[in-house]
């Protein structure tokens, strides 16, 4: 095709920050159609913009022969409607993460990708770790830890440690699904360098149990835990041990630590971008320079363009990695249900409705 039409479903915060330019950037894109939620919403992005055509309802968006492409930018709640009838109407389809709002869902969205094998299906990827994903990579492969035994993941803020911070979608389960703080967002990084996980036992507690709702002006119920411990076993044996948390004042900030037989890689994500490494015999964990040549950068929508036009293929992410970190996501959910260890992959079925 000479150039490829894409249509915004959800001009909202990712889409402003990284996707309108990171198109506009490509060769031969037009940004040619959107759609928000409240018409006077997508009049304003329209007009922001320079977008031609506005919708009044996503479906018509999706529908339009015109598109080529759908760019899904909405909350998790319609991330699977929206993409299986933009792949039925043979639109490649970007959406933003977490992938879905549950892993039967994610599931729903992965088998209807492989039924339209020509189109192109992509995740927005998890930030964490980019610039450095490749020298991790190496590392790990040239044997840097030995035998992978202890795996610990920290995502921690005080965001959410006052109650009068208000009510947001991420905690309402009917917008925002499983997901839970920053577990999907920070688990899929770790999952790109660790094997997967195959039981999972967690605990989940909400310290603030209700919140204002702006939208209402009244106190609801949150709907997803502000403190949040989950332990692992990985296949191979690694035990990993993971704390998330919005309540926690002078934490680590987002972490994952790797502990090996003969070494250990540390990566600092948040507040900083630091790799550290150390192996045996060595006195103290040292910085790992990352070579410019070998830092990867942000080309979601560049990746997603050339993979429409033959040119290349998704590497991050993809509707089977997007399985995988569902998957992890509603095991932790079962377990803080269940109180019990839940084994992985799921044998899928009921789908649970919180922790």
């Amino acid at each position: 095709m000479d150039t490829i039409r894409i249509g915004i479903v959800g001009l909202g915060g990712n889409a402003r920050l990284r996707h309108v330019e990171g198109f506009r950037n490509c060769e031969d894109v037009e940004i040619f159609g959107v759609c928000n939620r409240r018409r006077e919403s997508t009049a304003a992005a329209a007009e922001e913009f320079d977008i031609p055509r506005t919708y009044r309802h996503w479906e018509e968006l999706v529908a339009d022969p015109s598109i080529d492409a759908v760019l899904i930018g909405t909350w998790p709640y319609l991330h699977c409607p929206i993409t299986l009838a933009a792949l039925e109407s043979g639109k490649h389809v970007l959406t933003e993460a977490r992938m879905a709002m549950n892993a039967n869902e994610a599931h729903r969205m992965l088998e209807a990708s492989r039924k339209h094998p020509e189109l192109v299906c992509q995740i927005v990827p998890s930030p964490f770790g980019l610039r450095a994903h490749r020298v991790v990579g190496q590392l790990l492969r040239s044997g840097f830890l030995g035998e992978l035994r202890e795996v610990v993941v920290l995502g921690t803020s005080d965001a959410l440690a006052d109650h009068d911070v208000p009510l947001e979608w991420r905690q309402v389960g009917g917008l925002s699904g499983l997901n839970m703080l920053t577990m999907g967002i920070v688990y899929e990084t770790l999952a790109r360098w660790v094997p997967d996980v195959v039981r999972v036992t967690a605990q989940g507690h909400a310290f603030v149990p209700d919140r204002l709702d702006p939208n209402t002006g009244v106190r609801s119920r949150v709907g997803t835990p502000d403190s949040l411990q989950i332990f692992t076993v990985h296949e191979g044996g690694a035990r990993g041990l993971y704390h998330f948390s919005g309540v926690t004042r002078f934490g680590p900030g987002t972490q994952i630590h790797l502990y090996g037989s003969k070494g250990t890689l540390k990566y600092e994500m948040l507040p900083h971008d630091r790799l550290m490494g150390a192996q045996r015999g060595e006195d103290a964990l040292r910085e790992i320079p990352v070579p410019q040549e070998h830092e990867m950068q942000w080309r979601v929508e560049e990746e997603f363009i050339d993979a429409i036009r033959g040119e290349g293929r998704v590497e991050l992410t993809d509707f089977e990695s997007g399985v995988r970190y569902m998957e992890f996501t509603e095991a932790v959910a079962r377990s803080i249900s269940s109180g019990k260890p839940i084994s992985l992959p799921l044998e899928l079925g009921e789908v649970s409705e919180g922790a």
